[in-house]
């Protein structure tokens, strides 16, 4: 059966008290990848709506279409998305459950709960005077709490509402310790629930970055004609984990500290908490009585301006305070983005962005038409401050988006259209011997070394500045890898001082007076020219999944086990990517040589040539004539596309040539049981989208439509990946059904604070359904 998989980027955006809402939707990708979990073979059973998932998996199956795996290995959030995006990741890493989350959001999320308790000492004495200004304030014909927040619980927000205003002013009346303790036992909780086996597979980089503001600000050096360098203030900050799935359940994505800083620290909503200090987490691990083993890494990693040698400016650290991330960088698609190229694979895959927006508006361009009277003073500085930040359009990530997709549809094309002459090419150089014969490694590394040669005698002139930008890109990965073993070190001066030394050593010139490339620039190459490896294999791998689909003598099968020998191959190059922990790297120093020796003797590329290899020839040994002419043609033919199509990339790396599509998961976009989207659905819209904080209620119906609104979208992304075995729209309206009907089954006993709410959803799918 034709394996492949769909693999999920997921961006959060903030949303206030929709924090809530935004839990349901995760809540539902979580028993999505946990479905497919079942559905690949361990043996679990499952029940409720993870039964409907997997009814879903198995239909498409046996439609023709793919035996889906479902991954969610990419997750990025800001504000309250992030808080959301931190446990989603940690449950997905771990296989922990996200069910003591729920319990958090249900039961803490709540003004009363939240506030600070210094702030509740004064409320009943020196604020005596207040209390009939408030009462005014808040029972005035038009007020906001009688504008935005329906009858029935106005009694409970005004209550709420007026405890808040009479408690103290000019601080921020929810406590930052507080915060962080809740998400700290929510972290505990889950880790003291059942888990099963991690939702990705055994070694794949889940990736997890949430955005947070620098109130201070760090400088940052920026580089110009004249003056030939500048400092400016830099205020946005990306936190990011990236770990590799444990093969046992259990395992802690980053120590509790550092995930507590994160979501501490993308929630700190300006004027709800404090802003965060690094202190407020050392004081949290000490109450904990938890070690902080990784401290000074972690710290160093987020604040490079902070550290040199190793060592923190601790006096320095104690100053910065982060506040809201949404403040800045509300949709975090650039940092997934960056988590895209050079991701493992062992079979096709289909990459979606999805992200979740849950206060989208529709603009038409036929709305009423807007109050002439200009805004107050409160909405000016409110929507200054917070909407209008959190509201900008992702028009620029979305570009960006297609651009690239464009870029990869257009060397398709240019590859297509150099294969006839590629496999000409080939085949003179080697003529019939090189099909008559099975090929053993030993042979496959010899035809290669062979037809790199001829690419570049081909090439002439042009095959200087491909090596060059070979060189560059190469460099570029290589100063990566160094920033992470060099503490206080950017990425930006390990390249530097990678160049410096390659300009002033052997690797001065890359191509001799004849236009030939040295011996030396072949051997760096061969060191540590990762991407070109892995560019090879994934050529191929694309042709298996959609390009050699029409060959005579040429089963499914064949092709599956083609495929699954290509991505052996790649998970080995796979391996060698990313940080290298045994042995660790020593610092880049002032003389690069010996870094890159290191470099070089822990990735061992030219041994892991030797492995990958073998695994094709082995391979190539079980498959058909034809097909094995057309694996032996692309893999030896790459040399000549790679001159072709690496300038039309400017060096950057193509990792797949598929379009990365995507989709949104919105009230706006889910209509199959009530129009109107968050305005006719959701509740935490009301008082400026705090109001879920206000109720229990509210924060109960957000948090089922959230989980009804995300099976409504993911049932259409995931059928939407069949392909050509698309399920019909009975079927699809079918799935629909179940899995509502499943959710209200779940949440029946527990959402209980307004007992219509569950038997009037359930009216409404039944009549809307049937």
């Amino acid at each position: 059966m034709r394996q492949k998989d769909l693999r999920i980027a997921l961006v959060c955006y903030g949303g206030i008290s929709l924090a809530v809402y935004m839990h349901g939707v995760t809540k539902e990708i979580w028993h999505l990848a946990r479905a497919s979990r079942a559905f690949h073979g361990t043996g679990e059973t499952p029940s409720g709506v993870e039964a409907v998932w997997l009814d879903l998996l198995r239909t498409i199956a046996a439609s023709g279409g793919p035996s889906l795996h479902v991954m969610p290995d990419i997750i990025a959030g800001a504000s309250a998305g992030g808080i959301n995006g931190v446990f989603l990741a940690q449950a997905i890493h771990s296989g922990q459950s996200l069910e003591p989350l729920t319990e958090l959001w249900l039961e803490r999320a709540d003004i009363d709960a939240l506030m600070d308790p210094d702030a509740h000492l004064i409320t009943g004495i020196a604020k005596v005077w207040a209390v009939p200004l408030v009462r005014a304030l808040l029972n005035q014909p038009g007020n906001a709490v009688a504008t935005t927040v329906a009858p029935e619980t106005r009694a409970e927000v005004r209550a709420k509402l007026s405890r808040l205003v009479r408690a103290r002013w000019f601080e921020a009346p929810f406590s930052g310790i507080g915060f962080s303790r809740v998400i700290a036992e929510a972290l505990d909780a889950m880790a003291a629930s059942p888990a099963g086996t991690p939702l990705l597979p055994p070694g794949h980089p889940l990736d997890l970055f949430v955005t947070a503001t620098d109130f201070r600000g760090h400088p940052e050096r920026l580089r110009l004609n004249s003056p030939a360098e500048v400092h400016e203030g830099e205020h946005r900050l990306s936190i990011g984990f990236r770990a590799r799935t444990p093969p046992k359940a259990g395992g802690q994505l980053a120590a509790i500290a550092e995930l507590v800083l994160a979501a501490r620290a993308t929630a700190s909503f300006p004027g709800a908490f404090p802003a965060l200090q690094i202190a407020e987490i050392d004081r949290l691990a000490a109450e904990r009585k938890e070690p902080w083993p990784g401290r000074t890494k972690f710290l160093a990693g987020l604040f490079p301006h902070l550290a040199s040698k190793g060592k923190l400016d601790e006096q320095r650290l104690a100053a910065t305070a982060l506040i809201d991330g949404s403040v800045l960088v509300n949709a975090p698609f650039a940092e997934a983005l960056a988590a895209i190229p050079a991701r493992p694979a062992v079979r096709e895959v289909e990459r979606r962005f999805i992200y979740i927006d849950p206060c989208a508006r529709s603009h038409t361009g036929h709305e009423p038409i807007p109050d002439p009277r200009p805004p107050g003073w409160f909405s000016v500085i409110f929507g200054s401050l917070s909407s209008i930040p959190r509201e900008q359009p992702i028009r620029d990530n979305l570009d960006v988006i297609e651009r690239q997709s464009r870029e990869r549809a257009r060397l398709r094309v240019v590859v297509e259209g150099l294969r006839p002459q590629v496999e000409a090419e080939v085949e003179r150089l080697f003529g019939m011997t090189l099909f008559l014969d099975h090929p053993t490694a030993k042979r496959l590394s010899q035809w290669r070394t062979k037809a790199q040669t001829a690419a570049a005698t081909h090439a002439g002139y042009a095959y200087q500045s491909y090596a060059r930008l070979k060189m560059s890109g190469v460099v570029d990965a290589l100063a990566k890898l160094a920033a992470r073993s060099t503490p206080g070190l950017s990425r930006e001066g390990a390249r530097a001082a990678l160049s410096a030394h390659l300009r002033t050593g052997p690797l001065a010139e890359t191509a001799d007076a004849r236009g030939r490339i040295t011996a030396e620039a072949v051997a760096f190459l061969r060191a540590h020219d990762l991407a070109f490896r892995i560019r090879r294999l994934r050529l191929i791998a694309r042709r298996l999944s959609s390009e050699w689909v029409a060959l005579e003598d040429v089963s499914d099968a064949d092709r599956q086990s083609a495929r699954d020998v290509v991505y052996r191959a790649l998970a080995l190059f796979f391996d060698r990517d990313g940080p290298i922990e045994a042995p660790p790297l020593p610092p880049l120093a002032d003389d690069a040589a010996p870094w890159l020796e290191a470099a070089a003797s822990n990735r061992h590329l030219v041994d892991v040539d030797g492995d990958a290899e073998a695994i094709l020839a082995e391979g190539m040994a079980a498959m058909p004539r034809p097909l094995r002419r057309l694996v032996l043609l692309a893999y030896l033919g790459f040399a000549f596309y790679d001159v072709a199509t690496l300038p039309l990339l400017r060096g950057a790396e193509a990792d797949e040539f598929e379009p990365v599509k995507v989709d949104r998961i919105s009230p706006e976009d889910a209509c199959a049981i009530r129009e109107g989207g968050a305005p006719a659905t959701l509740r935490g819209v009301e008082f400026y989208c705090f109001g879920a904080f206000f109720s229990r209620a509210y924060r109960e119906n957000d948090y089922l439509w959230g989980r009804l609104h995300g099976a409504e979208r993911l049932i259409d992304i995931v059928a939407s990946s069949a392909g050509e075995a698309r399920l019909t729209a009975a079927q699809i309206k079918g799935f629909r059904r179940a899995a509502f009907l499943a959710i209200l089954a779940e949440e029946e006993k527990r959402l209980t604070a307004d007992p219509s709410l569950i038997g009037s959803i359930r009216a409404e799918v039944l009549v809307r359904m049937g």
